[in-house]
């Protein structure tokens, strides 16, 4: 499609369900870094690579409070927390659920990301009020092997089904750059746009650059138009899924920006560091809104649907089926 027509498109979509003018703010914590054991080839993360990030311990509950608390006052209405692990320990559930209803406490949306879940753990993160859990798939099925063989999309998919199945809403997306090709991306939104339920969340990453990671050999820039494009293709195919640009924001100009939130996304991270990599400065983020008439949320943001319009999953539009 012309670029100008494919707007058009994503924009009427995206304005049938929210506020064009809003842009959720969330924040994201690393509250336990490195020693992963998974080989994930894009991360800083793990521990089968040497890129200098050092293993910590679970953090203290009263410290992730505090950083949510700063969080809030900055702006965020939700509060992401990220721990390195292949999946979660029983013994540190009772950590992880406390520093879920601490930031619940404050008003605050909660999201976590843990690895692969088993179904008692889902009930407790349930329990514990948990709103969202974010998995990323990551790319598409066919090119999943070329950057982990720890894990396999299946199990992926398996975590996401036992998180929805276990009534917490879900966060899922992708990486992009990762020398993937562009039917790869097509792929990836698809698999999401094809689950039994849209994710709530639908966070595009693009890969920053870490060296001693396996991905750097075969990483290539995103033409920032192709991003735009995959970002439009993303409100096309989930309609009412809050797009958030994620991970690579801190290199994408103010422009580049603006056409992606023209193209759908609808949700960005705040705060200087997303895990282990570089993210905006929180106020270069609220003076481009402001510059471009935009605003902050000052709720979390959920899709409405606008009169006469319906708020059924659509069929996959044909410029999707017919890339792949």
């Amino acid at each position: 499609m012309p670029l100008p027509d494919l707007l058009h498109r994503a924009q009427n979509v995206h304005r049938s369900r929210f506020d064009p003018t809003v842009v959720e703010t969330a924040s994201l914590l690393s509250v336990k870094t490195g020693g992963c054991p998974e080989d994930c080839g894009y991360c800083s993360q793990s521990a089968h690579h040497n890129t200098g990030v050092k293993a910590t311990k679970l953090m203290a509950v009263e410290r992730v409070i505090e950083d949510a608390k700063r969080a809030k006052a900055g702006g965020a209405t939700r509060f992401c927390m990220g721990a390195a692990w292949r999946s979660p320990k029983d013994r540190d559930m009772d950590r992880v659920c406390a520093m879920i209803e601490g930031v619940r406490a404050l008003g605050m949306e909660t999201c976590v990301t843990l690895g692969m879940l088993t179904t008692a753990q889902v009930q407790r993160l349930n329990e514990a009020g948990l709103d969202y859990y974010n998995h990323n798939i990551d790319t598409s099925r066919e090119y999943y092997p070329e950057i982990a063989t720890t894990r396999s999309m299946d199990d992926r998919l398996e975590t996401l089904a036992l998180v929805r199945s276990g009534g917490i809403k879900v966060c899922s997306g992708g990486i992009v750059g990762m020398g993937e090709t562009m039917t790869d991306r097509i792929a990836m939104l698809v698999i999401l746009a094809t689950l039994e339920r849209h994710p709530e969340s639908v966070p595009i990453n693009m890969w920053n650059e870490i060296q001693g990671t396996p991905v750097m050999a075969k990483s290539q820039p995103v033409e920032p138009i192709a991003f735009v494009r995959l970002v439009a293709l993303a409100r096309i195919l989930m309609p009412e899924s809050v797009v958030r640009l994620s991970a690579g924001r801190h290199a994408m100009s103010d422009e580049l920006q603006a056409l992606c939130f023209q193209a759908g996304a609808n949700s960005i991270f705040t705060g200087d560091v997303l895990l282990t990599t570089g993210n905006p400065e929180r106020n270069k983020d609220f003076a481009l809104l402001k510059k471009l008439g935009m605003r902050t949320a000052e709720a979390p943001v959920h899709a409405s649907t606008r009169p006469g319009q319906p708020r059924s999953r659509p069929s996959l539009p044909s410029l999707a089926t017919d890339a792949l």
